[in-house]
């Protein structure tokens, strides 16, 4: 065979070469020459590689290279051409100096697995891991458990090769239980599960918890039930259900699934009753419902589809075949003459339809008993699920009746949720209803036994035990029952309960309010007075009577006549009790006495009010007043109402002094006269009334002078007024003095009127910081704002904070300045001070135009107006403080106005 001249070494091959000969042995430089000839053609880089390895066998990396090539030769060529069998060689014959190399196993052994040689695969798989040390297994094992997984595998391989791998690494047995199921082998994929759920030590590698693991088999074992044998797995899933009990629901249908494929469909309805008759959550409960229900309609839907059939197929038979005995048919074989004999029995009558459908409606009849079944077992001692089961069995006593029973003896009153006496009293109300009040009365005996939670279930059970007395008329029956729920334990009882050291809620029966107050009306209906006086007497000496009874007690005893006794009730319920509870025993106590005695014992009444006055807080002090006040009009003296009055206008609160002094104005006017409200008026000027109620009771006062024919008194009441009264929202106060002024007044009083006016408007402007027109301006050079809050620090009073600005704002280049020595928050009239220059008028823009009849011909005459004083004999005490207080802010001005704003604040930024 002859060579190309090609392939033979060219005039610039020669310098390796030469090289080669002198050291053929050097990986260097047989590297150096493949390099040198990359772009050569392939058979003759492959002689070189030839050349190399002959010198240099056990060189991996010209194994590899070379390797590399020969795969990449081969990559688009089909698997049946000649040369894969000639790469296959070449891996064989690097594999002889190769074989502890992974890396040369795993390219060959996927050039294998790609080229579909199954047995020639495994068995190179199987040398590569023998050569191989333990420790490089897991690099070979993962193509091999791709390869034997593939397609086209025999079943049996793949098993062989998967327990092998178990025994390497037992922990990826949820790789073989994966694949036993793609693989369709039940058996061994439901052992090897159920194994590995037993093993404690398990942790799978897949993160899948043991729950997970528990649903899997579940659903592995009951959807392939005929396929799974030597496995107990009605035994596992209620192992499942014991340990995981929030797919209890799922566990429990799973088991029932599985006995309905394997045709057990009456073990299957065991296991639905057993299971909605065990499950404790409504979520499981449903789901269990919902497949009995899915089970029982398929299983109906089947039978009608079945029935049909065997019913066309009957027909068929019967015209066939008459008059013959299957008896004597010798032709029949054994499984068609066990049908012919089986179809003629009773026993095995296939159309059950009627007791499928019963079934069925029995099922959904029973899903609201079912349904509170699971409440009742989540809390046995919820009282309003007990009494919702009882309505569900309504019309059926019998089975109420049984309900009853076992409620009362599961609800634990301790332990209950809700009133538990309630079930109690419903169950003896069910005998009361059928007419057995034997057995009611048993009930209720039983009930008051009972140690109940707190003393108002039991009280309330003794009630309902007497009224049922009542209802069929047994007022005496009654009475014994209040007798002895009311009755105190005796000493030696009291003894034994403490020894327990648990006291029971009948120790403290006695002392309820609910039991006593059902005695005290049963002893007034059908008792005698003494006995309820008794009863009466005996609450009483509880300490246990509400203010109702003590009001119920001596209205008992009035209706008898016995008066002093009601009042001695009254005067010990109010000792008893305090505000606000015993307002209302004073009011009826105050009210009876009054009506019982009148004048003939006032002292008495006088001590009981004075009494109740002192007693009363002060918000509720004013119909005990008025109460008294009345009663020394009607029969004491006029001087001691009015002084009665007068304490109440002082005793009462702010936000009730105008209408008590209103009240006290209007008798006193009605008993003394009118002069003698004058007084009263000053009085009430001066007592502290709010702003608001001294304008009102300034202009009652103005208007009582005016209608006196006091003009001179109304005008000055107007006058002290005003300083009340803010023009800008008071507006009718000075639309009355203006009327007034209209009508008794002349030129001079209206104009003094408009100059308060608009000195009461300034006075409110400053008060509320309306600033002057010099602040607007945007050149000024001090911080206002913030001298202003320095003087508030330094605590300067707010209305001298205008006199301050007035300091701190700059003269310079101010035209107000330059007209004169015009005051800051002073409004002016129309008039401007005269300077050298002449006199200058200005625009007053909140001047008041006069009524034209009152204007005067000299319309340019400047006039001077003067404040007229106030006579100090209208406000009395009064006028003598208010001058006291004008001089006192006079004298600290001027001692402020020696000292600069600007000044005091330097002196306060000073450390």
């Amino acid at each position: 065979m002859s060579i190309s001249q090609d392939l033979y070494p060219s005039q610039d091959d020669l310098p390796y070469e030469e090289e080669l000969l002198r050291n053929p042995f050097s990986l260097k430089l047989w590297w150096r020459y493949l390099i040198a000839r990359a772009d050569s053609p392939f058979q003759k880089r492959f002689i070189i590689y030839e050349r190399a390895l002959k010198a240099l066998p056990g060189s991996y990396k010209l194994w590899h290279a070379y390797l590399r090539e020969r795969l990449e030769l081969v990559r688009n060529l089909p698997v049946t051409h000649s040369h894969f069998e000639t790469l296959n060689n070449t891996f064989e014959r690097a594999l002889v100096t190769m074989h502890k190399m992974p890396r040369i196993w795993i390219m060959y052994l996927q050039t294998l697995t790609d080229q579909k040689f199954i047995t020639r695969t495994r068995r190179t798989f199987d040398r590569a891991l023998c050569a191989l040390p333990v420790t490089q297994h897991d690099r070979i094992w993962e193509p091999y458990l791709v390869f034997v997984s593939q397609k086209g595998i025999p079943i049996e391989t793949s098993l062989r090769v998967y327990r092998r791998y178990l025994k390497y690494d037992p922990s990826h047995i949820e790789d073989f239980i994966e694949f036993l199921i793609n693989s369709g082998l039940w058996q061994e994929a439901s052992e090897r599960l159920a194994s590995v759920l037993n093993d404690d030590q398990f942790h799978s590698i897949k993160g899948k918890t043991k729950h997970r693991l528990w649903l899997e088999l579940c659903d592995l074992l009951t959807k392939h039930a005929n396929e799974v044998s030597g496995l107990n797995v009605d035994a596992i899933i209620r192992g499942g259900i014991r340990k995981f009990t929030d797919e209890v629901g799922r566990l429990w249908t799973s088991l029932a699934e599985y006995y309905i494929r394997r045709n057990l469909h009456e073990k299957a309805r065991d296991i639905f009753e057993e299971g909605m008759t065990t499950v404790v959550t409504v979520r499981d409960f449903s789901v269990i419902f919902d497949s009995y229900a899915q089970f029982e309609e398929s299983m109906l839907a089947h039978k009608m589809e079945v029935m049909d059939l065997s019913d066309d197929e009957e027909e068929e038979e019967d015209g066939d075949e008459e008059d013959e005995d299957v008896r004597l048919n010798l032709k029949l074989s054994l499984a068609e003459f066990e049908k012919k004999i089986l179809s003629t029995c009773w026993l095995h009558d296939d159309k059950d339809v009627d007791l499928r459908l019963a079934r069925l409606d029995n099922l959904m009849d029973r899903r609201p008993e079912l349904a509170n079944s699971v409440l009742l077992r989540q809390n046995p001692h919820n009282v309003e699920q007990w009494h919702r089961r009882v309505k569900l069995f309504e019309g059926n006593p019998t089975k109420q009746i049984l309900t009853y029973t076992e409620a009362v003896r599961t609800v634990d009153p301790m332990k209950a949720v809700g009133k538990p006496h309630t079930l109690w009293i419903a169950f003896a109300k069910l005998y009361e209803t059928h007419s057995d009040i034997v057995n009611a009365r048993v009930i209720f005996d039983k009930a008051v036994q009972v140690n109940y939670k707190t003393v108002d279930n039991l009280a309330t059970i003794w009630c309902e035990w007497a009224e049922m007395e009542l209802k069929h008329k047994n007022p005496k029956g009654a009475l014994e029952l209040m007798r002895r729920a009311t009755a105190e334990p005796s000493v030696e009882v009291k003894r034994k309960v403490a020894a327990d050291g648990s006291e029971p809620v009948q120790m403290k029966l006695h002392k309820s309010l609910r039991l006593w107050t059902l005695y005290v009306d049963l002893e007034e209906t059908f008792g005698s007075l003494e006995s309820t006086r008794e009863v009466y007497e005996r609450i009483m000496d509880l300490r246990i009577a509400t203010p109702q009874i003590i009001i119920n007690y001596a209205y008992l005893l009035e209706e008898n006549k016995y008066f002093e006794d009601a009042f001695r009730v009254y005067e010990r319920g109010v000792k008893i009790f305090k505000y606000p509870h015993v307002k209302d025993i004073w009011v009826t106590y105050l009210t009876k006495f009054v009506k019982r005695y009148g004048r003939t014992k006032l002292e008495r009444a006088r001590e009981l009010f004075e009494h109740a006055i002192e007693t009363t807080p002060a918000d509720a002090v004013k119909p005990l007043y008025l109460q008294y006040a009345k009663l020394e009009e009607e029969y004491g003296l006029a001087k001691r109402a009015m002084k009665v009055y007068d304490q109440a206008t002082k005793a009462v609160p702010n936000s009730e002094k105008f209408s008590m002094y209103d009240l006290y104005i209007n008798r006193a006017a009605e008993i003394f006269g009118v002069p003698k409200t004058r007084e009263i008026y000053e009085q009430a000027i001066e007592s502290g009334l709010p702003d608001k109620d001294v304008k009102k009771m300034c202009s009652k006062y103005a208007e009582l002078e005016k209608s006196l024919g006091e003009i001179d008194r109304a005008r000055a009441i107007f006058v002290f007024a005003s300083q009340f009264s803010d023009p800008r929202s008071d507006t009718d106060f000075w639309q009355e003095w203006n009327n007034f002024e209209v009508q008794h007044g002349n030129e001079d009083t209206f104009r003094e009127m408009l100059r308060i006016k608009r000195s009461v408007s300034a006075s409110y402007s400053q008060t509320h910081f309306i600033l002057p027109e010099y602040l607007m301006q945007k050149d000024q050079t001090v911080d206002l704002d913030e001298a202003k809050e320095k003087l508030k620090q330094a605590g300067v009073p707010e209305d001298e904070m205008a006199a301050l600005e007035r300091q701190l704002a700059p003269a310079a280049n101010d035209p107000i300045a330059k007209d004169g020595n015009r005051k800051v928050g002073f409004v002016s009239a129309g008039v401007q001070s005269q300077t050298d220059e002449g006199l200058k008028v200005t625009a007053n823009h909140e001047d008041i135009e006069l009524p034209e009849e009152n204007d005067s011909d000299e319309d340019n005459e400047i006039v001077e107006l003067k404040q007229k004083d106030v006579p100090d004999a209208v406000f009395g005490e009064l006028a003598h403080k208010r001058r006291e207080n004008e001089e006192d802010e006079a004298q600290n001005k001027d001692d402020e106005s020696r000292l600069g704003a600007l000044e005091r604040i330097k002196r306060l930024k000073k450390p």
